[in-house]
């Protein structure tokens, strides 16, 4: 997503409009920006009273697992479980994904180790080819 005009040229472009009796046109070119875009400014500044931008980042959704002592043990309880499982048996009801992300928070892995199997083992020899 683009970055939003500084709050500083904001303030020039309205000023030049409303204090100096430029116009919108000329204050366009001036300020090589489009002209909807001055139109949208003075549209926020009837509306709020301000030109500020609107904010770009979603707001900061408060965690579902507060105490991680409590996740620490109960994942210690339950980790023969699948993540689905535990988001079942985690009060208040959370999701599977939401369990993953506290796991590695906590330092877990949910990777399962591999078994030896006959066609894992081989030699580690060099591919002769026979001519």
């Amino acid at each position: 997503m683009p970055k939003p005009y500084s709050y500083d040229l904001r303030q020039k472009v309205i000023n030049a409009i409303v204090l100096d009796g430029m116009t919108k046109t000329e204050a366009a070119q001036v300020f090589k920006i489009s002209r909807n875009t001055i139109n949208l400014w003075l549209q926020r500044q009837a509306q709020t009273g301000d030109y500020q931008p609107k904010p770009t980042r979603p707001q900061r959704i408060n965690a579902k697992i507060t105490d991680w002592d409590e996740f620490s043990q109960f994942a210690q309880m339950h980790g023969d479980k699948t993540q689905a499982q535990m988001a079942q048996l985690w009060s208040p009801q959370i999701s599977p994904r939401t369990i993953s992300r506290g796991l590695k928070k906590i330092g877990w892995s949910r990777k399962k180790s591999l078994m030896a199997t006959e066609n894992e083992i081989r030699p580690n020899v060099p591919f002769l080819c026979s001519n």
